[in-house]
């Protein structure tokens, strides 16, 4: 098994590795590239995010600068818009669906290192997938550690710590994030009068 197999399958693996060096390399090129660009290179921007994830969706915007590692690894849905300084470690899968808003700051980290002091002077390394659903707003300066899947429609509130599994259609705060409360019949009715009003101004 390569390196980049036990990478992707969750196992130890050493990040080293030529190939993974190699892509790595890669990824550095394109993400220069893309901080490096300007708001009016809107085409060239759009290209080359294509290049770099292992799936983009339809209305894709990315507001620089933007990090991550392999990015071959992340698979974003339609309409997803990522405010400034967004990180994804990618070393796992990392799966956007549709209708996904990231706050400046975000940090999605499938990246892991070993417990034991021994085993993580050595080098070796390991990660886990992330999941993020569809109608999804993570709020800014969060982190979304490693393994971790939220559900959809959920709205995790600014400087949280995603360290658990969050389930569909809550507001979720806090370091380590936790469910604050179910979004109801009642925000629905609430939101749409606001928008109601909005048309009629």
């Amino acid at each position: 098994m390569t390196e980049k197999e036990k990478m992707l399958l969750g196992k130890l693996y050493n990040a080293s590795d030529a190939e993974l060096q190699k892509e790595l390399k890669r990824c550095r090129k394109l993400t220069r590239l893309f901080n490096n660009s300007t708001e009016e290179d809107i085409e060239y921007r759009s290209k080359l995010l294509k290049d770099l994830f292992g799936k983009v969706g339809e209305n894709i915007f990315i507001e620089p600068t933007f990090r991550c590692d392999y990015g071959k690894n992340i698979y974003i849905g339609d309409n997803f818009a990522a405010n400034y300084d967004c990180i994804i470690l990618d070393v796992c899968k990392v799966e956007i669906g549709n209708n996904v808003m990231f706050g400046p700051r975000v940090s999605v980290f499938t990246a892991g290192h070993p417990i034991d002091a021994d085993v993580r002077i050595t080098g070796l390394e390991f990660g886990k997938e992330i999941k993020i659903g569809n109608n999804v707003w993570i709020g800014g300066n969060t982190v979304i550690t490693q393994g971790v899947k939220i559900g959809d429609n959920v709205i995790i509130g600014a400087a949280s710590v995603v360290t658990k599994d969050i389930e569909d259609n809550v507001i979720a705060v806090g370091n380590p994030c936790k469910i604050l409360r179910k979004i109801t019949e009642k925000d629905k009715i609430y939101w749409n009068k606001k928008k109601e009003e909005y048309f009629q101004d």
